[in-house]
């Protein structure tokens, strides 16, 4: 990745742009916020404001900064506290990609995963490579779909589960009964897990290396299994596992894989009831196949259920394949391999992105009937296709992008929301779907939405870029926008509902609020975020957009403060 050169021309960026409006001074409200007509007055809403300067004034959020802008639904502005100053958005970086995603994928887009192969039925041999290819689908060998809320009954499977073929692992499995329906017999060469569909770019810009161990920082593939991720599960030994011959101060460290993938060394022990515990902790060297467990756990705790991001979820993916096949007796004389697409992004990440391109543009108004087809300019010669691999043997297509849609932004999925990136990235005339593709087509979005493009700068498709800066003026301008677009109702159904769902299922329990908000929430390292609409107690429905940056660390202060002002925001009269 390139640092150095994308963080001056950024510096440049924000030192030559003017400030913010003079009128967005603190406690201020001021015109411009959303899309109301030029000219008209602010909505101003003096009690709101010095209510929310009173919080803002209690000494445990006098460290951090603070940035919130409030609106009515047609973007009149209410209230603004810095809020034309760049914060890190987190999570609310899905509320950029996952509304463009809908806007110009649309809810019905579907992926397809397929295998290729030279496949004589005579005698049921497959003559060198299968390939199993990936097709950007998030949700390939998961059974998380749909989204069910914490208060929804348990989910009952969705298939019987088998050694060969693990609930969770459906999808798969399905691929492999369609080849031995066909009569796969043998494969003389190996099973390539391709993921060429987009560049080979795991992590995104700036990605934390202790994030990429866990599950919410699994690498990006086209060829995703499972969420690119692994359960690990540490339990504390109790007397009766030690009269069975178990180590008494040993735990037990279990790593839930398909196949032998990962090499544990578990180092965790188990301490007294009444001792101080350490706690538990995973380590894995960059290229390491080794998966270091260590620390200790109370004896008579409760299971630590972990998740543990797969290196190289290609490689997995064609791994579980192989066994899969040897399991319904098909001969695999080669092994289980990746094929890679090496990326060709050589400038630096923000030339790229900032380049003016027409062709960027004209993707968003192509969306519009006055606005038909594609100009000349913006041709491209198409990319080879699927067919180089051989014939089509066997496909599972994806559950539409909505019902998609809803998982990630209930839950905050992060893999996901860089999947979504990742295919609006392949709309752009020549895009390779690379990070910096799917980056330019958000970002001419939000500048066809009346945004200022020097307002916001997104690295990554998710938020786990510590680089991605964004205003809450902005974003309220953008939600304000969604508000007005014919997705809207599907798009807002899919944010977490407070004290219902998602993120905020445990938070806003009690009235005004549970039930009449709705929200993204974003955390990330010291950076705090909750963006979205929220109904007033008078009937009226309000935009708002609060982010706090550099607060103290392992301090819940923030979180308990924003949801103060988005409980007086709905108080107000």
């Amino acid at each position: 990745m390139q640092s150095s050169a994308p963080l001056a021309l950024m510096m440049f960026l924000l030192v030559a742009a003017p400030g913010p409006p003079a009128a967005f001074a603190q406690g201020a409200t001021a015109p411009g916020v959303g899309i109301q007509p030029a000219g008209a007055p602010p909505a101003v809403e003096p009690a709101l404001a010095r209510q929310i300067e009173s919080l803002l004034a209690d000494p445990a959020a006098a460290r951090s900064h603070w940035g919130i802008a409030v609106a009515t639904l047609q973007g009149a502005p209410i209230y603004g506290h810095d809020a034309g100053k760049l914060f890190r958005p987190a999570s609310n970086a899905k509320i950029f990609t996952t509304a463009t995603a809908i806007a110009l994928l649309g809810p019905q887009k579907t992926f397809t995963t397929r295998v290729f192969g030279d496949f004589d039925p005579a005698t049921g041999t497959v003559t060198g490579d299968l390939n199993l290819v990936g097709g950007g689908d998030a949700n390939f060998g998961a059974d998380d779909l749909p989204y069910l809320s914490p208060a929804s009954a348990s989910r009952p499977p969705l298939h019987p589960a088998t050694p060969a073929s693990p609930p969770a692992l459906a999808d798969l499995a399905s691929l492999a009964d369609q080849l031995i329906a066909q009569g796969v017999k043998r494969i003389t060469g190996n099973i390539i897990g391709d993921d060429t569909l987009y560049p080979y770019q795991p992590y995104a810009e700036s990605w934390a290396q202790d994030d990429q161990i866990w599950g919410y920082g699994a690498p990006v593939s086209a060829l995703t299994l499972d969420n690119n991720q692994l359960k690990l599960i540490v339990t504390p030994l109790n007397a009766l596992s030690a009269a069975n011959g178990a180590d008494a101060n040993a735990a037990s460290v279990q790593l839930e894989q398909n196949v032998p993938y990962y090499q544990v060394i578990a180092q965790v022990s188990t301490i007294p009831p009444g001792a101080p515990a350490v706690g538990v902790q995973v380590e894995r060297l960059p290229g390491s196949s080794q998966l270091r467990v260590f620390g200790s756990m109370r004896a008579g705790a409760p299971p630590d259920v972990e998740e543990v991001a797969i290196a190289d979820p290609a490689q997995y993916a064609a791994m579980v394949f192989a066994a899969m096949l040897r399991q319904r007796g098909v001969v695999l004389d080669g092994s289980a391999r990746a094929r890679h697409r090496l990326s060709n992004d050589a400038l630096p990440y923000l030339t790229e992105l900032l380049a003016p391109d027409p062709c960027d543009d004209h993707i968003i108004a192509a969306q519009s009937a006055a606005n038909p087809g594609s100009p000349s300019s913006c041709a491209c010669a198409p990319p080879s296709t699927a067919a180089d691999y051989g014939q089509l043997l066997a496909s599972h297509t994806s559950a539409p992008l909505a019902e998609d849609l809803v998982l990630t932004n209930k839950v905050s999925q992060n893999l996901h929301a860089e999947l979504f990136l990742h295919n609006l990235g392949r709309l752009a005339p020549c895009g390779s779907g690379s990070i910096v593709d799917g980056a330019r087509i958000i970002r001419a979005n939000l500048v066809h939405a009346g945004l200022d493009p020097r307002a916001f700068f997104f690295f990554d498709g998710s938020g786990l870029s510590a680089h991605d800066l964004v205003t809450p003026e902005a974003t309220v301008r953008f939600l304000s926008y969604a508000a007005s677009q014919p997705w809207f109702p599907q798009w807002k159904a899919s944010l977490p509902d407070a004290g219902q769902d998602g993120t905020l299922s445990e938070r806003f329990p009690d009235p005004p609020v549970k039930g009449h908000l709705s929200a993204k929430t974003g955390t990330l390292g010291e950076s705090r975020a909750l963006s979205g609409f929220v109904d007033t107690v008078t009937g009226r429905t309000l935009i708002f957009s609060i982010f706090v940056d550099e607060q103290p660390p392992a301090g819940a202060a923030d979180r308990a403060l924003i949801d103060r002002i988005v409980t007086a925001i709905a108080e107000n009269e």
